[in-house]
């Protein structure tokens, strides 16, 4: 089963494409090169968010489709949730 997708080798997220629970050792797959990818989280994650595959200081950048998508406000650790409450986008 495959609980997420991350979209370049270059991405530092993953993307939930099942609703995951904590504590749950997931199964991913690298769209870029096909190549598959394991990570455990560590909260629920829920279909279409964010979750991170490495440790994040505050400052940061987050890199999604191999591009910087945004700044770490809060840090996070590896398997937690990626989103507003921790990231700031690089749009604005």
């Amino acid at each position: 089963m495959i609980h997420f997708l991350v979209h370049d080798s270059k991405d530092d997220v993953g993307v939930a494409v099942v609703d995951i629970e904590s504590g749950t050792q997931c199964s991913g797959k690298i769209l870029s090169d096909n190549k598959p990818l394991t990570a455990k989280v560590t909260e629920p994650i829920p279909l279409g968010h964010k979750f991170a595959l490495r440790d994040f200081a505050v400052g940061d950048t987050v890199t999604k489709y191999a591009v910087e998508i945004g700044k770490v406000v809060k840090p996070i650790k590896a398997g937690q949730l990626v989103h507003v409450h921790n990231l700031k986008t690089k749009r604005w």
